[in-house]
């Protein structure tokens, strides 16, 4: 079997299709606000074509950017959650990443599978020297993710995000290349010499 970067032992990521419009994002009434919460905030249920809209969006982005929206498939090629890069700056080599897995594939070690393939291509292959992440305090298993694969804890903005008839802090993580290596050492590859 040859080497894909995209694939682990767990969960391999790909593009953001139209059919998952289906298969994985959910609409109106079928959605989980309690995911929405921890992604960012409840939002007003989406038709079906709204969500086709974003979708399109999405796959028609040159990605000149480097931000990117992947799918997480476990390995029976089922969406289990999904990842996305953003704010990536070249220049300075730093990005930040959200992610988020459907609650029936918690603690399988999906999203920690996915987060180590994202920062591995980030780091190795475009060059980036730096992750940022936030977590919303209420966020336990967030919080002790991150803290597992190494990142450390930056700083606490308070009472950022209100839900649920409460105000809660932004905790922010971040990671170095370096210390990511550290965490996940280089392989060594048969690069054909």
């Amino acid at each position: 079997m040859k080497n894909n970067i995209w694939i682990g032992e767990k969960v391999r990521l790909r593009a953001v299709e139209l059919r998952d419009i289906d298969e994985f994002f959910k609409a109106g009434f079928d959605s989980d606000t309690d995911l929405d919460r921890f992604c960012d905030e409840i939002h007003f249920p989406q038709s079906k074509e709204k969500m086709k809209e974003r979708l399109e969006k999405a796959i028609k982005n040159d990605n000149s950017n480097d931000a990117f929206w992947w799918i997480i498939e476990n390995m029976e090629g089922h969406p289990v959650g999904n990842i996305k890069t953003f704010l990536c700056n070249r220049r300075v080599g730093t990005f930040r990443y959200g992610l988020g897995v459907e609650k029936e594939h918690w603690g399988k070690g999906y999203a920690k599978e996915a987060i180590k393939i994202v920062l591995r291509y980030y780091f190795r292959e475009l060059r980036y020297q730096k992750v940022n992440a936030y977590v919303y305090s209420f966020n336990d298993r967030s919080i002790k993710l991150h803290e597992s694969l190494g990142f450390i804890q930056e700083g606490t903005l308070r009472r950022m995000v209100y839900t649920n008839g409460e105000f809660f802090d932004e905790v922010y993580y971040g990671m170095t290349a370096e210390e990511f290596d550290l965490f996940d050492p280089k392989n060594s590859i048969n690069l054909g010499r």
